[in-house]
């Protein structure tokens, strides 16, 4: 019988970035309807779908802070009632600086969400079970493409792109029910745990907090300046600059290649991340196996950057090549999302490691701005993809060898501090 923590814990918080990551993405295809409406060119239009990530970094080291200092569940419910209205609020814009400006509330809502998530499932999982909790919690990101694409498709294809953008920004006032009877903070304060399950994981949580430097309390900002922590950051930056500037590009690349339906090019759009949502799971359950971390980080991101240029070469004399490929670039950032969350929150001392993966999550997250505008940049110049998917090919390979570089530093970057 599965622990009741998986059961509880995991779906609920899915389900909320789940709905999170749609209301982030759902713009990559109403794009192509919105710049032709908002009359903005390919770069205004990247620039604007990526301007959440501006906004997205204020709340990311307040977020982990409040969430280890205050309470998780009642930060990540007062975000989701600040994102819903910011999110059905994208849909009712004139114009594109009022889109750039939706966006950018956007982001600033559901900016505490993703450190303040990392530091719960931190209080309910242990190191041998946190890749693994992270891959589940994190298939909200491919689950939300898969769920979502063939329904914004066919909503595109019925109504506009308004509807989709209010309709599916209506969701979090749904959930926020959900997540306030279904979570709690703490193992000792679930009713619903079993009691010896409850004693043996907070057992188990008090002794590697101990062994991390429980007791020990280096101030923060002499962490977040240790070079570990700027190596994250920099491979997160171009894995979200790969990721995001592929998501948000891909429909109106599909659309340029053929001439499709709305709901068709959902469900094509949706391919790439049923193949994301299998591996990344796999993958997280052989980091959690063997105890590694960096090399589940590194190799899917060398493995997309390869396939990515060589799906670029294909694409225009094999295009089902060309799309197999796709798919398997899609998938390398997803695979190699789990174990770099794990990497802070094991290398770091417990007191600093909300604050720090929010500070990791702010800047990095970045990438999902200039991913998305440098794309748009190059589409505008040379009027096709090619040059633009071989920059993002180039920033995931660069990616695997930072990856590998921080694998090299101390293990205990905790005692680096005092």
């Amino acid at each position: 019988m599965p622990s009741q923590r998986w059961v509880r814990i995991i779906p609920v918080a899915l389900v909320m970035y789940t709905i999170a990551y749609v209301d982030r993405t759902n713009i990559s295809l109403a794009l192509p309807a919105m710049s032709r409406q908002l009359q903005m060119d390919p770069e205004q239009a990247g620039s604007a779908a990526g301007i959440f990530f501006w906004g997205y970094l204020l709340l990311q080291v307040p977020g982990g802070y409040l969430a280890r200092h205050w309470s998780a569940k009642r930060l990540i419910g007062l975000l989701l009632v600040l994102w819903g209205g910011c999110a059905v609020g994208s849909g009712l814009v004139q114009t594109e600086r009022q889109f750039q400006i939706a966006r950018l509330l956007l982001g600033v809502a559901e900016g505490g969400v993703f450190p303040a998530t990392l530091v719960l499932l931190t209080n309910w999982f242990a190191k041998a079970e946190r890749a693994q909790a992270n891959a589940y919690w994190m298939l909200c990101q491919p689950l939300a493409i898969i769920l979502s694409a063939p329904i914004s498709g066919w909503i595109l294809g019925r109504w506009d792109w308004r509807v989709l953008l209010i309709a599916e920004g209506a969701l979090p006032f749904v959930w926020l029910v959900v997540w306030t009877l279904g979570i709690e903070d703490h193992p000792e304060q679930a009713r619903w745990l079993n009691p010896s399950e409850r004693e043996s994981i907070i057992r188990i949580l008090d002794r590697e907090a101990a062994e991390s430097g429980g007791d020990f309390k280096p101030r923060i900002l002499s962490i977040l300046f240790q070079p570990l922590v700027w190596l994250l950051i920099g491979v997160y930056f171009l894995l979200n600059c790969g990721g995001y500037g592929f998501l948000f590009w891909l429909p109106s690349a599909i659309a340029r290649a053929g001439k499709l339906s709305s709901l068709s090019i959902g469900l094509l759009y949706s391919v790439p991340y049923i193949a994301a949502g299998l591996i990344m799971v796999l993958h997280s359950r052989h980091s959690d196996r063997t105890g590694e971390r960096h090399r589940h980080v590194a190799l899917p991101l060398a493995v997309a950057g390869a396939s990515l240029s060589a799906a670029v070469i294909a694409s225009g004399h094999l295009p089902v090549l060309g799309f197999a490929l796709i798919c398997l670039a899609c998938a390398g950032p997803y695979a190699a999302i789990a174990p770099f969350w794990a990497v802070p929150a094991e290398r770091l001392p417990r007191h600093v490691a909300g604050p720090a993966m929010g500070f990791i999550n702010a800047i990095g997250a970045l990438g999902g701005y200039f991913g998305p505008l440098v794309v748009g940049t190059l589409v505008k110049r040379f009027g096709d993809f090619r040059y633009a998917f071989g920059a993002l090919s180039a920033g995931l390979l660069t990616a695997a060898g930072l990856a590998l570089i921080a694998g090299r530093h101390p293990k205990n970057i905790g005692q680096l501090a005092e």
